[in-house]
């Protein structure tokens, strides 16, 4: 029985390559690459990390979760439609009462006195003569104030109590919540209880007892205690979302360690749990500062908001349900800018909440 001889070393054939999924050899020879780039089939990436097409022979460069978001939010129509408005809504209500003064030579606030015919309301891209004319293009209030500069005068302290209320509640809700989700047990019950008996309460009954308290007798002071008050009753949802978040973090690897190495509570809370709380307290926010607007809306039509000589959206439709079936102009107009600013504000935060969601990030 013939016993088989071992081969000659020499006589080895190459071994062939392992097939790759698209039955194609794989490259063995350990060239050289990227070093930012992973070379291998994208079905065998576990992350959103830089993989090499083996069909397109192409590298693809990977990103961070911020610009995964931001990726995701220019797909979604409605959230950069949303976004286009708030900007030029904001341009427009800064730049524009400025441009206005420079090239027509007015302010908001100017009632003109030369000619009585002046002191009435005119409809839109109407003069005083009655005709058609470029200088008054949404028309003119009872005293004959500028529509058009007083709607964007309106838009500064809508879109100021809105940005500076929510950042009050951003303040305390996070705060409160990181503090009592972190620390936990007795402080963390008592913490949320005291939540829930704030949350009982009617949160317009509680801003208009506010105002009426700490009443000012000055336009800017009342405007001072409106970001007080409305800050200061709507950090309770914030609390409760950045309390869950801290939660389930406080466990985490990165807390652990940062606690392991003697940092101070204060520290881990707030320099390293509150930062990876930035996705939900982005979201809410944006969704706060319609919320806020509406509010702010509402309490300038009841007469607590903000007052004369200065102007909100709320204000001026105030002034214009009192005309309305005479001057209708008069409420459309800040009517209508301020429901496409709180429409467009909704259309981004429920964008960014899609894009910020790690659930969506395989789209």
């Amino acid at each position: 029985m013939d016993e088989k001889q071992p081969k000659d070393p020499g006589d080895h054939k190459p071994v062939e390559p392992a097939l790759s999924p698209w039955g194609e050899p794989t490259d063995v020879s350990g060239g050289e690459h990227d070093a930012g780039v992973i070379a291998i089939a994208p079905e065998m990436a576990i992350a959103e990390a830089d993989v090499r097409s083996a069909e397109e022979g192409e590298y693809v460069r990977g990103s961070s979760l911020w610009k995964d978001a931001w990726r995701r939010l220019l797909k979604n129509k409605l959230a950069v439609f949303g976004l286009v408005v708030v900007i030029l809504v904001t341009l427009a209500s800064i730049t524009g009462p400025f441009i206005i003064k420079k090239t027509l030579g007015f302010t908001p606030d100017y009632i003109p006195s030369n000619n009585v015919k002046l002191i009435k309301s005119f409809p839109p891209f109407t003069g005083p003569d009655g005709q058609f004319s470029w200088t008054h293009p949404m028309g003119t209030d009872n005293a004959g104030r500028d529509q058009l500069a007083r709607v964007l005068q309106g838009g500064q302290i809508s879109l100021f109590v809105g940005i500076i209320a929510t950042l009050v509640s951003l303040l305390i809700g996070v705060s409160y919540g990181a503090i009592a989700g972190y620390i936990g047990g007795r402080l963390d019950n008592l913490m949320m209880r005291i939540v829930d008996i704030l949350y009982s309460l009617p949160y317009v009954i509680v801003v208009i007892v506010l105002l009426s308290m700490f009443r000012s007798q000055t336009p800017r002071g009342q405007l001072i205690l409106l970001f007080i008050a409305l800050g200061s009753v709507s950090w309770l949802t914030m609390a409760r979302i950045v309390r869950g978040q801290v939660l389930s973090l406080k466990n985490q690897e990165f807390v652990l360690a940062a606690r392991a190495t003697g940092v101070s509570t204060p520290r881990i809370i707030f320099r390293h749990i509150v930062p990876n709380t930035l996705g939900p307290v982005i979201v809410y926010a944006t969704l706060t500062i319609p919320q806020i607007m509406l509010t702010e809306a509402f309490l300038s039509f009841l007469g607590f908001g903000v007052q004369a000589p200065l102007a909100s959206w709320g204000s001026l439709a105030s002034d214009g349900i009192q005309n309305i079936a005479i001057f209708p102009w008069q409420l459309i107009f800040p009517g209508v800018t301020m429901a496409l600013t709180l429409f467009s504000l909704n259309f981004l935060g429920d964008g960014l909440r899609d894009a910020l969601d790690p659930q969506m990030r395989t789209n």
